[in-house]
């Protein structure tokens, strides 16, 4: 779905996941300094919303989701996942109940699977399953803006900022009132900065959530039965998860950033050594430089010099091994 905030001054659209909206609108690194100082907003509206309403809605869910919300208050954010029977994440969900209705927002290009699941889940409980994408687009605020949400729009909270769940229709008058826009690469260097885990960036088919640091976070060790439970148990009481993240500092010399996939190796073995994992996402920080994360075998040392591809990396522990 292709944003109308795309027709603003300067606006480059972005590529691959984030098609749709704008990747910067002509200064990356002073979008990056506004959105760190809270100020602006990121045009979210690639990403897909979804509602679930009806009495049985958080009880439900709960049986579904790795995160307890069966009695989640009332405009208090969660963050979620979806496994598969043998612990593997499949989707991310990112939620908020307004005392009626659960808003979700997803990754782009989940939301029809995610949608399947879940109508195939309904069984007898009273619950209606909504894809309000068309209707409604995310847009983020960050922590310290002053903007103010308008009048009946559902908003999440987070330390990092604001998800408003803005009308489509409102978008442009938004944007006109609360600049200036920034766009997603800036917000995806800030994501980076500070180590958190994105569906199909930082995850692949094997990934479990321990691996990504995301045990609390969206992970509820506490709560009752939902697939893949019996993985997340095992490896939380028995044992270590295979691969770790990692925040790394790139030589700031090199003149292209390394891509996701790229083979992280230890220095000392140069361009022909073990492949000991793959960077996830990387970007250019407007005070760190370029910067990236990336998924290693959890027996790396922790003071190893890596090789980005031909990049050297310094890393720093996000998930202990």
């Amino acid at each position: 779905m292709k944003s109308p905030l795309l027709s603003l001054p300067g606006a480059v659209p972005a590529e691959g996941r984030d098609e749709g909206v704008a990747a910067h609108y002509g200064d990356l690194f002073r979008e990056q300094r506004a959105l760190a100082g809270g100020t602006g907003f990121v045009d979210l509206s690639h990403r897909g919303v979804i509602t679930v309403s009806g009495k049985d809605r958080l009880a439900w869910l709960h049986l579904l989701l790795t995160q307890h919300v069966s009695g989640l208050p009332p405009g208090e954010a969660a963050e979620a996942l979806i496994l598969s029977a043998h612990g593997h994440i499949e989707h991310a969900l990112y939620l908020v109940d307004d005392g009626e209705t659960v808003w979700a927002h997803v990754e782009p290009g989940t939301r029809e699977a995610l949608l399947a699941y879940l109508e195939s889940m309904k069984f007898f409980y009273q619950v209606d399953i909504g894809d309000r994408t068309d209707e409604f687009a995310v847009v983020f605020l960050p922590a310290g803006s002053i903007a103010e949400a308008p009048e009946g729009v559902v908003v999440r909270e987070t330390p990092q900022g604001r998800d408003l769940f803005l009308p489509r229709a409102a978008l442009e008058s938004y944007a006109a009132a609360n600049g200036p826009a920034i766009g997603v690469l800036a917000y995806e260097a800030l994501r980076v900065e500070t180590h958190r885990p994105r569906l199909g960036f930082e995850t692949d088919h094997r990934t479990i959530p321990h691996e990504l640091g995301l045990i609390g976070a969206a992970v509820h060790l506490q709560k009752g039965c939902y697939r893949g439970q019996e993985t997340v148990a095992r490896v939380h009481n028995l044992g270590k998860p295979p691969r770790r993240l990692v925040f790394l500092h790139l030589d700031g010399s090199e003149v292209h950033l390394p891509g996701h996939g790229t083979p992280v190796r230890l220095a000392a073995d140069g361009a022909d050594g073990r492949r000991l994992g793959f960077v996830t996402t990387s970007a250019r920080h407007h005070e760190l430089g370029p910067i990236a994360l990336a998924l290693v075998k959890r027996n790396v040392p922790v003071d190893a010099e890596l090789m980005a591809g031909s990049t050297a990396a310094a890393q720093e522990v996000v998930v202990e091994p």
